[in-house]
């Protein structure tokens, strides 16, 4: 397993700190390693001082108080990306970067539009360093129901925003692909935003396991077809259904025998009854199950459902 799966929750927001220049890293990492595991963003803006957020929310750092300058900003980007600014402002269209060991990068500023699209940003104004980590065993409590005998079961996960569905599915296909609960499974991934494997020089930066193809950076659709067509993979797995042409990609590739694996905000079954482009999907008999993600105090708890007949 490669270093960057390896690393431990402080180990991973010291990567992240490492990107910044001295005068913003040194408090950082006087943070107790306590508060280092907790922290989920570092977020930098022009005139202000460094912040970071996580559970508890956004708060300041000690010794930190001086504001960051515009050509801080701009340096830390040339860091991470290992590129020029203006190189690097040429890639986000999206509105983020992903650098090494899989963090991500947001980004705002002036954009520069080109025939109503925007072409790149100048002028940063604020950067954040949205620290990457995986969870191993995140999956441990429902993986005996997602797998079905030898084969997986077409499973829809389900939360609000920042419930936990995304750390849920990486983790569900690093263990399949891994063979845990039975054999390994070849697993496609549509990585359309960097989120699941975040792909450095060609190497997942985020453990998605050893049978697993990941084809990143491509809208969910088309990814999902290249996959089907070009991998033949016994699993696909995407990230946040959001479009029309993701349900008819998903319905396409169920179709040809591939058990799939994916996300939707949502708060329950009834919510996604409420939304059009959710009640086709689940008209559709695209998934077997959903498991419903729910806060539980300082945790979550899952609840596996089936959808068929009853729910639909």
């Amino acid at each position: 397993m490669a270093a960057q799966h390896q690393q431990g929750p402080a180990g991973r927001f010291a990567q992240t700190a490492a990107l910044l220049p001295a005068w913003l890293r040194n408090p950082l990492e006087r943070l107790p390693q306590r508060d280092q595991a907790r922290i989920e963003e570092i977020r930098l803006r022009a005139g202000q001082p460094v912040t970071v957020s996580g559970p508890a929310g956004e708060r300041g750092v000690p010794g930190a108080e001086e504001a960051v300058r515009p050509g801080d900003l701009s340096l830390i980007l040339e860091v991470a990306t290992r590129a020029s600014a203006h190189t690097a402002l040429d890639r986000v269209q999206n509105g983020f970067v992903t650098v090494r060991g899989g963090h991500r990068i947001g980004l705002c500023g002036t954009a520069v539009m080109r025939e109503g699209a925007i072409h790149n940003l100048r002028q940063l104004s604020s950067l954040c360093i949205r620290v990457a980590r995986s969870v191993p065993g995140a999956a441990r409590d429902v993986l005996d129901q997602v797998r079905d005998g030898q084969g997986v079961k077409g499973t829809l996960i389900l939360s609000p925003p920042g419930g936990g569905k995304t750390t849920l599915l990486r983790d569900l296909i690093r263990a399949l692909s891994d063979g845990e609960g039975g054999g390994a499974v070849r697993v496609g991934v549509a990585d359309e935003r960097s989120e699941l494997a975040a792909l450095w020089d060609g190497v997942p930066q985020l453990d998605v396991g050893r049978h697993t193809d990941v084809l990143e950076g491509c809208p969910k659709a088309e990814a999902l077809m290249m996959l089907l067509r070009g991998m033949n993979p016994q699993v696909l797995a995407v990230d946040e259904i959001t479009a029309p042409a993701d349900v008819a990609a998903l319905e396409h590739a169920a179709n040809c025998g591939v058990s799939l694996l994916a996300t939707a905000h949502g708060s329950g079954v009834e919510d996604l009854r409420r939304r059009p482009l959710y009640r086709e999907m689940l008209e559709r008999n695209i998934f077997q199950q959903l498991i419903l993600i729910r806060r539980n105090g300082s945790g979550r708890s899952y609840e596996v459902l089936p959808l068929g007949d009853g729910l639909c």
